[in-house]
């Protein structure tokens, strides 16, 4: 678990102190327990304090950290937005209750069904604010791209020895397997993951950033990655990312079939949320035209309201893709099916 840096406590002293004085105006003040660790959101921040004049209060972890956070403060908790960077971890922290339903018509209007969770007929209880794909990286010299343009392809004999990923047991892979099952069904998608796992070329290690630079370097022919990754490499001035990037090539899995796998960052109200009202407008706000093309420009995910303009020329140079169609919430759910053919098929 990751450890709560000394400005996080602080921060934590802040929210305890702006919610202890009874007599204190609560309106221009928000509470946000976020996951979301990207510096470039500072500006999506400032911007909704300089439209609104509310104040945000904000502690920073990672996602179990905050949910282990919102546990433990239960009814006492001072949190009123809950930002979480995966539909595997949003789905639990619903089902354990930590979020309360919403109604709006605003985030009903902008963020497709597909891209929200639901609540028996009560509301939205999560609300997707962007989204990443999860790609097929290859490198030129070692795998033909003809070989690599499905999920399933993975999982093909001859790429025996070619395959690095992440550990499965890690969130972004939980979610994938979980829609692969939705897919395959899990007999099929135990299946199609022995066969990843028999095509390993090393022990999952690392990140996505370390998959790309292991494709890069030969050492894998093939990897999954999310895109944001691999757009920050795009993007940067560094010689040696720029020399990752002009070895490897980029693949929109299934775009023939169900599509490519997306996930989200999501956003909910916390169960026990002081400034109910404040945390509604606050993810409106999320779900603005300007905060939506933030989210592009500024941390290479694609909004998830689709007539929003993108600023973002390497993102763009990926061109457009079938995304998969399965409602994120199943995905979220599908969990638990990903984590037994985890455990079966040691994808550790």
């Amino acid at each position: 678990m990751k450890q709560f840096k000394p400005y996080l406590l602080l921060a934590a002293a802040a929210l305890a102190a702006a919610t202890a004085a009874p007599g204190r105006a609560q309106e221009n003040v928000l509470n946000l327990y976020s996951a979301r660790h990207y510096q470039t959101d500072e500006a999506l921040y400032a911007d909704f304090t300089r439209q609104t004049g509310i104040r945000i209060n904000r502690i920073e972890a990672g996602d179990e950290a905050l949910l282990e956070r919102l546990r433990s403060e239960g009814a006492n908790s001072p949190a009123d937005v809950v930002l979480l960077v995966d539909a595997a971890r949003l789905w639990r922290a619903q089902v354990e209750g930590l979020f309360q339903p919403v109604k709006s018509a605003t985030l009903e209007a902008r963020i497709p069904a597909t891209l929200r969770a639901k609540d028996d007929g009560k509301g939205a209880e999560w609300f997707g604010i962007s989204t990443r794909a999860r790609v097929i990286v290859y490198n030129k010299r070692k795998v033909d791209p003809a070989q690599v343009q499905n999920y399933e392809d993975l999982a093909r004999p001859e790429l025996r020895g070619k395959v690095c990923t992440r550990s499965g047991a890690h969130p972004y892979m939980l979610s994938l397997i979980g829609a692969m099952s939705e897919h395959l069904g899990e007999s099929g998608a135990e299946q199609w993951a022995s066969g990843v796992v028999a095509n390993f070329a090393r022990k999952p290690r690392g990140g996505d950033t370390d998959q790309i630079r292991a494709v890069a370097t030969g050492e894998c022919g093939v990897a999954l990655t999310n895109t944001y990754y691999l757009v920050r490499l795009m993007r940067s001035d560094k010689p040696a990312d720029r020399e990752v990037v002009e070895r490897i090539g980029v693949v929109w899995p299934n775009q023939k079939s169900f599509g490519t796998h997306v996930n989200v960052s999501g956003a909910a109200v916390a169960r026990h949320a002081p400034h109910r009202e404040t945390a509604v407008r606050f993810i409106e706000y999320l779900a603005s035209d300007s905060a939506q093309a933030y989210f592009a420009g500024g941390n290479n995910e694609w909004p998830v309201v689709s007539s929003v303009k993108l600023n973002n020329r390497e993102l763009e140079s990926l061109g457009p893709f079938k995304a998969d169609s399965l409602p994120i919430a199943s995905v979220g759910r599908a969990q638990v099916t990903a984590a037994k053919i985890i455990d079966r098929t040691g994808w550790r």
